[in-house]
């Protein structure tokens, strides 16, 4: 229990608190107007490069000799090798708007534009992870994962019945939190995992599960038991989502997509609303985590549910680039490469039988995905 000091008035407690947020606030927009004035700063040193470069035919002799000159005059500043003077040049052509202050890459670190201009090509999708990285928080290695797993290529693409089931803009944002495919190849585990099995890897691997899902999703809690009418029943996963305000249930089926799935999620929905989702909580959302899915048979079973569910695939094992299944070795091919070796032992057989599977697999992969099938 804290004791009153003699003379300190009774809201000293309270006072302090407050200036010691603002002194935080204060620390951190110094460091944001710091950084913002160095982005700027290399702008228009990479853009002077360009124009110098473009009007008075300077080769990159020049940059050894200005990245010396820099270091020599700044040895307390880093920043100015030759390397990043080449990075400078290119920012300032990605970016050639002279109001670069304005523009969202202005406030990420220096290394996290470095990241977007070495990882993407397209503007577009630059700007659109820029601006993610501000609202997100997201670090540079966080930064580097969402590009890895493309994940301008999944947000958004779940099939849903937001639309019809959630008022406007609340449907929206909902949409765009919710990806498909889900990556889950840091799990370890192999395409015929169960669904026990996944689940526990994904609570052993939260930190990583919730990257995944996104900002804005805290755990609640695994197989979490309801009560309904004497009857028990359990969620596989249940999350409460900040920005959506509102409880999401996720289910989890090693199996393809079937109605009956949305039909059970729907009941969970519902339990969920009537004995635990608070009156000021928005509606609770389903996700639906599946194997495989056929989109139709996904709309089709989602148009008939009066709650709001997501339906989307994850993938345990990454895909292979389609360049680098297409040049497996074909069964053929790798027999005729062994046939020199049939009489080398039951280790040459082995190794002829191993063959056969990967690049069979291989090409079965590369069927499915031109057909436009599950993988």
């Amino acid at each position: 229990m804290s004791k009153k000091v003699a003379g300190i008035p009774a809201d000293y407690a309270a006072w302090l608190a407050d200036i010691k947020a603002r002194v935080h606030a204060a620390r951190s927009r110094a460091v944001l107007a710091a950084n913002a004035e160095l982005i700027t700063l290399y702008w228009h040193i990479g853009n002077e490069i360009l124009q110098r470069q473009a009007s008075a035919q300077w080769g990159d002799k020049v940059l050894d000799r200005l990245a010396s000159d820099l270091r020599e005059a700044f040895p307390d500043m880093k920043g100015f090798s030759r390397a990043n003077l080449k990075f400078m040049r290119a920012f300032a052509q990605a970016w050639p708007d002279a109001e670069i202050g304005q523009q969202a890459v202005s406030q990420l670190p220096w290394g996290h534009n470095v990241m977007l201009l070495t990882k993407l090509k397209d503007p577009a999708q630059r700007l659109s992870y820029a601006e993610q990285a501000i609202a997100e928080g997201w670090s540079r290695a966080t930064l580097e994962v969402q590009i890895r797993n493309r994940l301008h290529e999944r947000q958004g693409q779940a099939v849903t019945n937001f639309n019809a089931r959630l008022p406007a803009p609340h449907s929206q944002l909902a949409q765009e939190t919710l990806k498909d495919p889900y990556l889950f190849d840091f799990l370890g585990l192999g395409d015929d995992a169960h669904e026990r099995d996944i689940e526990n890897a994904l609570v052993r691997h939260i930190t990583k599960f919730l990257l995944e899902l996104g900002s804005g999703f805290a755990f609640i809690g695994r197989q979490y038991r309801l009560e309904v009418d004497g009857s028990e029943f359990f969620i596989d996963l249940l999350f409460y989502h900040t920005r959506l305000k509102c409880y999401v249930v996720v289910e989890l089926k090693a199996t393809a997509f079937k109605p009956e799935h949305a039909g059970q999620l729907n009941f969970y929905l519902t339990a969920v609303d009537r004995q635990v989702k608070a009156p000021d909580d928005k509606p609770t959302i389903g996700l639906l985590l599946c194997k495989t899915q056929s989109r139709l048979i996904a709309e089709y079973a989602l148009s008939g549910m009066d709650k709001p569910i997501g339906v989307a695939e994850y993938q345990l094992v990454r895909a292979l680039p389609e360049p680098l299944v297409s040049s497996l070795p074909t069964v053929e091919e790798l027999e005729s490469e062994f046939e020199g070796m049939k009489d080398g032992g039951e280790e040459a057989d082995r190794t002829i039988r191993k063959s056969r599977i990967v690049a069979e697999k291989g090409r079965k992969t590369l069927q499915k995905k031109k057909a436009g099938g599950p993988e």
